[in-house]
């Protein structure tokens, strides 16, 4: 069943068709927002209020949109909100070897050995400093080059421009390039 009819089931009345909506687009949603808060509860309490701001919503979405983009576009929105509350709080970023391969691949940057340890190490280098990033490159990078979006969905999404959103990337990886270099080179 497509989202749009699952849309008009929930506006139907039936709310156990926003539940399915959920399980298809929470997993994507909630790895935007950890990466963008750098924790778990933070980020589910950012998704969870997406999606009931989504359900309370419903009504003026418009199926010309993907429910996916229009869901996530919240998501960013919520995580902005976050953000600004814990500017002040150090951020820690988990592990992740997904991003970590993102930004080794938009960087060009690799760790420079090849153990558990160092891999590890180069891990906690990688999160040390996207969570260096302004917010607006960090959440420009993680929507390029983790969530692979395009610069038009990207554009939908966060309401910057695309050529905006461009240089935010290409400025977020020549910092992460020039971080990475420095922990390379000590």
């Amino acid at each position: 069943m497509t989202d749009a009819a699952l849309i008009r089931r929930v506006l139907d009345g039936d709310g156990g068709a926003f539940g399915i909506l959920v399980d298809r687009h929470y997993e994507r949603c909630a790895r935007y927002a950890w990466h963008m808060l750098g924790n778990r509860e933070d980020a589910e309490e950012a998704v969870q209020d997406a999606f009931v701001r989504a359900y309370r919503s419903l009504a003026r979405y418009e199926e010309r949109e993907r429910f996916g983009a229009w869901v996530l576009r919240i998501v960013v929105n919520r995580c902005r909100t976050a953000g600004a509350r814990r500017q002040r709080r150090e951020r820690v970023f988990a592990p992740l070897d997904d991003v970590s391969m993102e930004v080794e691949r938009a960087t060009g940057e690799r760790a420079s050995g090849a153990d558990d340890a160092d891999r590890t190490a180069w891990r906690e280098e990688i999160e040390r400093a996207l969570a260096q990033l302004a917010p607006e490159q960090r959440e420009a990078f993680l929507l390029k080059h983790v969530e692979e979006l395009s610069y038009d969905e990207m554009a939908e999404i966060t309401g910057a421009g695309v050529s905006a959103l461009k240089m935010r990337v290409k400025r977020a990886c020549k910092r992460l390039r020039e971080l990475l270099e420095e922990v390379n080179d000590a």
